[in-house]
């Protein structure tokens, strides 16, 4: 089997090609640059916890050293505070903030731990062609080279070649947002917090100025621009800097500037995600990122999407409904965040007057402003797939609990039948369907009485005869689930069905449509010898 080609190696294809190889599916991942990331502080990303669990899952160890986790939020309005909510725990928890090369890095470092993975540097690519048992490409460089592929995916950003070469349209609006930046090194009133200013009452503030903390002692300063407003120069984001710092400390402190710049938010949605055997993710298919609206995120979930379904295909053969759930799912969700985001622009950025018409107007922008930032609500919150290509049909025996089917699933503790516990994202992207029983009293119940116990045996039964590869974990309790519910889950994470029992027609109906149905093809022996 040829491997995925994977375009890019941003943060985007750094992920896909990881993801890929943790469910054994090897890449050549076609780096256009010399294999290292410019050194950038004021260009940071934040990633919500279901992101920044992702990453972690991959081994990027700077995730962890180099990232900060916010201990509060805070918003003011003028002079006075309008809310502050305390993060860091299962109710509330917090988004993380990192450098965008930091993050690069450690994706780097861990593709260079894997063997699944060959990154080519310095390669370009100008053509692409398809077939019907493949892709191929060439690159030029010092070295130019044809590569054969089983699939290939552009992850190679807002002028992506492979969108172009596609032929791919990618329409959408110009300049939704201006942002002055800068990085720097000082002490403000508020030590872990992130802080949302909106009309700040000194003369350089703008309608709204963020301070978001990294790690030692070191902030992300973001002032709000007018849209088609003159350029900044050196000296005018320098007095940005020291009027906010007096306006939030009473005089400028000691600062070091480590970092400045100014960009330009556009909002954009590729037509087609999919043609034939190439995929886009990432900013070559999608651009967003006003109102704390993260691309980023965004890009990270398309590869945790498409990743399994490459696997599946890669390894058992072809599945068009599969392939094709990939575009259904991802572009619907990222279409839904930037209409949410274009509604709330006007109402959001418009005039004073427009702003504070209705009593209370100011506390719900703070809220709606709030919960982008922070990942709730139609901003922010991962998406549901709620009328996904792979969702089973109804059955009688399915019952509710607290997720809804396509929503991503709780985070709850686990526990394998070896004895081993975990948390359940922990058990995530690995190329498997997840079967979660709810049996309370588990957890102080020797393995041994359990294990055999109960529907245990029935349920492990029809684990093993499902259609896909599939994992039986168990959980004291379950958002809304009664006793033995058992819960089928996605290698991403998210609900396939709920069941109440053990009903293993049902369970193995659920699974082959989570799949897309048998594959199209019988496998390779060389494929079925890999597995």
């Amino acid at each position: 089997m040829d491997p995925v080609i994977v375009v890019g190696a941003g943060p985007v294809g750094l992920a896909l090609s990881l993801t890929l190889a943790a469910q054994g599916v090897p890449s050549v991942l076609l780096d256009e640059g010399g294999g290292k990331d410019e050194v950038r502080p004021a260009r940071t990303v934040v990633l919500r916890p279901d992101t920044a669990a992702l990453v972690e899952r991959l081994d990027c160890a700077t995730v962890r050293d180099e990232g900060a986790r916010w201990a509060g939020w805070r918003s003011m309005r003028r002079r006075q505070d309008v809310r502050q909510l305390a993060l860091g725990d299962d109710s509330a928890p917090a988004p993380l903030h990192i450098p965008q090369h930091a993050l690069a890095r450690g994706l780097r470092e861990a593709v260079g731990r894997q063997q699944l993975v060959r990154v080519v540097t310095d390669s370009r690519l100008d053509s692409l062609e398809q077939d019907a048992s493949g892709i191929s490409v060439h690159t030029r460089g010092p070295k130019p080279t044809w590569w054969r592929g089983s699939h290939l995916v552009g992850c190679d950003g807002a002028r992506s070649t492979v969108r172009k070469l596609l032929g791919i349209r990618f329409p959408g609006r110009t300049a939704v947002e201006r942002h002055a930046v800068a990085a720097l090194r000082t002490e403000l009133p508020w030590p872990d917090e992130a802080l949302l200013h909106r009309q700040p009452p000194w003369r350089t503030g703008g309608d709204e100025v963020t301070a978001r903390p990294l790690p030692d002692g070191v902030w992300r300063l973001d002032w709000l621009l007018p849209p088609r407003g003159e350029l900044v120069t050196p000296d005018a984001l320098v007095a940005r800097v020291r009027d906010t710092l007096a306006g939030w400390c009473g005089e400028t402190p000691p600062y070091d500037l480590l970092d400045t710049g100014v960009y330009t938010l556009h909002h954009r949605l590729a037509r087609r995600w999919r043609v034939d055997r190439a995929f886009l993710a990432g900013d070559a298919a999608h651009l967003l990122g006003a109102l704390g609206t993260q691309g980023l995120d965004e890009g990270l979930r398309d590869t945790d999407n498409l990743a399994w379904k490459l696997a599946q295909v890669w390894h058992h053969g072809p599945s068009e409904p599969l392939l094709d759930s990939y575009q259904a799912e991802r572009r619907a969700a990222v279409a839904a965040r930037l209409r949410a985001a274009d509604q709330s622009l006007p109402i959001l950025r418009g005039s004073s007057a427009l702003r504070t018409y209705l009593p209370g107007a100011a506390r719900g922008h703070d809220a709606l402003l709030t919960d982008g930032h922070l990942g709730h609500g139609p901003l922010g919150a991962p998406p549901a797939y709620t009328h996904s290509p792979l969702a089973p049909e109804y059955a009688p025996s399915q019952t509710l609990v607290g997720t809804a089917a396509g929503a991503p699933v709780a985070d709850v503790w686990v526990t394998a039948p070896d004895g081993t516990s975990a948390r359940l994202r922990d058990r995530m992207g690995r190329g498997q369907l997840l079967v979660v029983l709810v049996a309370p009293g588990t957890g102080v119940w020797d393995r041994r009485h359990w294990v055999s116990a109960g529907v245990m045996p029935r349920l492990a039964a029809a684990v093993t005869a499902l259609p896909v590869r599939a994992e039986l974990l168990v959980t004291e309790s379950y958002p809304g689930a009664s006793a033995h519910t058992v819960l089928l889950v996605r290698p991403d994470g998210h609900l396939v069905a709920s069941f109440a029992g053990v009903r293993p027609a049902e369970l193995y109906s659920a699974a082959d449509a989570a799949r897309g149905g048998a594959p199209s093809a019988v496998r390779s022996d060389r494929t079925a010898d890999i597995n």
